[in-house]
């Protein structure tokens, strides 16, 4: 196979859209089945995850130290450790839905918060777009999770979190990709 260098036009690979079956609604997402034709003019089927969209926060604090929760994770039944996130609400700002999952998460208020990137979660079936953020320079107080959210909070110094994510000990994706870049953000931050 010869692999291309410059980008060509997208035509050669987009599908299109015959039809649309909703096949589940929930409270957070909803799944549809459609039916495509490919780019060679055959017919294919996907199955489509539509979410409203999520935020996650790397929670950095004065001792470099990275605030992880611990939670289970139904899915795939286990505790997981990661940096705080939430879904978005309806027509609510990433940046505000980052101010309230940090508060209600774990208990940070104030200070900086920067958007480091967004990314699509898992495109090859869902279009849940995240927003990443870190935080500096905030002021801890009493977390207030939800009435369905039951984690722990933990602190954990930047350089132990890297070798957990190497160890595996830290597996879950928006978590691994928030502490690296969060990482990039500090160590350019001092130069």
């Amino acid at each position: 196979m010869d692999y291309k260098t410059e980008l060509n036009s997208d035509e050669k690979l987009i599908e299109k859209k015959i039809n649309s079956k909703a096949v589940f609604s929930g409270k957070i997402i909803k799944v549809y089945f459609d039916e495509i034709l490919l780019p060679n003019d055959k017919k294919a089927t996907r199955e489509k995850v539509c979410h409203p969209g999520a935020v996650a926060v790397v929670p950095v604090n004065e001792n470099n130290e990275i605030i992880l929760i611990r939670q289970y994770r139904y899915p795939v039944e286990e505790v997981l450790i990661e940096i705080p996130a939430g879904k978005l609400d309806k027509d609510e700002l990433p940046v505000k839905c980052a101010e309230r999952e940090l508060q209600e998460e774990v208990g940070a208020i104030g200070g900086k918060l920067m958007h480091l990137t967004s990314f699509l979660t898992t495109p090859g079936f869902s279009n849940e777009l995240l927003h990443l953020f870190i935080a500096l320079d905030f002021k801890k107080r009493e977390n207030n999770p939800d009435d369905d959210e039951f984690l722990q909070i933990i602190k954990v110094p930047l350089d132990k979190c890297l070798s957990w994510i190497y160890d595996g000990k830290i597996k879950d994706a928006k978590s691994i990709i928030g502490i690296l870049m969060a990482r990039d953000y500090i160590n350019n931050s001092k130069k």
